[in-house]
């Protein structure tokens, strides 16, 4: 069992493009580009605790305007077995800086992939919303722990992408 692992049910949100839908938990989207937890050819998956972090996190990257013009899905997965899940704590980062908003080095995404070797899921900060927090997944680990409970189509709040007035 994991020390640091949240008592009660967790759940993973992640906002996928539809036409993704069929390899979400694949991890080849950040197994191609890298991410902020884990380097190129490392698969993982991102997702956050709660909906609202994920639709931010994504419209951090892509912007509102395709979160409205580009057909998305919602997904919920529980997490089965909680004792999987490791939670990384800003006071447990060798450095603060990787917390901030911007592109990961070397480094982080090193100690992000030594994490994912060793648990199915990892809790860490949210650049994006700092009293927030992400799921980062590996999918060789986690096949079997988790359940989707939620699959949905997504739409956007229209008032988060306005018109231009001229």
């Amino acid at each position: 069992m994991v020390d640091n692992a949240p008592a009660g049910d967790i759940h993973l949100w992640r906002l996928e493009r539809k036409r993704h839908i069929e390899t979400w938990d694949s991890g080849i989207g950040a197994e191609l580009g890298g991410g902020r937890w884990n380097s190129k050819g490392k698969p993982a998956v991102y997702g956050s605790i709660d909906p609202a972090t994920a639709i931010l996190e994504v419209a951090a990257h892509k912007g509102f305007k395709s979160l409205d013009t580009v057909p998305h899905v919602l997904l919920c997965l529980r997490i089965l077995d909680t004792s999987q899940v490791h939670v990384v704590t800003p006071a447990s980062l060798p450095n603060p800086n990787w917390l901030i908003p911007g592109s990961p080095g070397q480094g982080q995404q090193t100690y992000g992939d030594s994490l994912l070797d060793l648990h199915p899921f990892i809790i860490v900060p949210s650049t994006v919303s700092r009293h927030s927090q992400n799921i980062v997944m590996s999918p060789t680990l986690a096949q079997v722990l988790f359940e989707v409970v939620l699959e949905e189509p997504f739409a956007l709040d229209t008032r988060l992408n306005l018109p231009q007035h001229a």
